[in-house]
């Protein structure tokens, strides 16, 4: 099953499940913020896609980290940093067992979701 990692009141994760809903591809939703992220889902998607994909430097949230800790981020450091702030996660994250998306675009979803049905 078709799982979407983001946070309800984002305007991509929005776009990203209505899409899904137009399109009648079940998915269960899960919350960052409310459900949380664990060391053992980031360490997988960081093995898919990389963990520099994973990590949101446009947010708020990577801002407001000093910008000593900021220079030379390592993929254990960025972990540690998403484990406490999950908003740094890029939203969505689209995970199912034949591909994993970070970000949403109705043609990109399109033609993964294609590929793996």
């Amino acid at each position: 099953m078709l799982t979407v990692f983001g946070i309800k009141s984002c305007d991509t994760c929005r776009k990203a499940r209505k899409f899904l809903a137009e399109n009648d591809i079940d998915f269960r939703f899960h919350d960052v913020r409310d459900d949380g992220l664990d060391i053992q889902m980031l360490e997988r998607w960081s093995a898919r896609i990389g963990w520099e994909k994973m990590l949101n430097r446009q947010s708020l949230t990577w801002r407001k980290i000093p910008e000593v800790d900021r220079n030379g981020m390592t993929k254990d450091r960025a972990l540690a940093l998403i484990i406490e702030n999950p908003t740094l996660v890029k939203r969505p994250v689209l995970e199912s067992d034949t591909f994993i998306a970070v970000g949403f675009s109705e043609k990109r979803f399109s033609e993964f979701w294609k590929k793996s049905h």
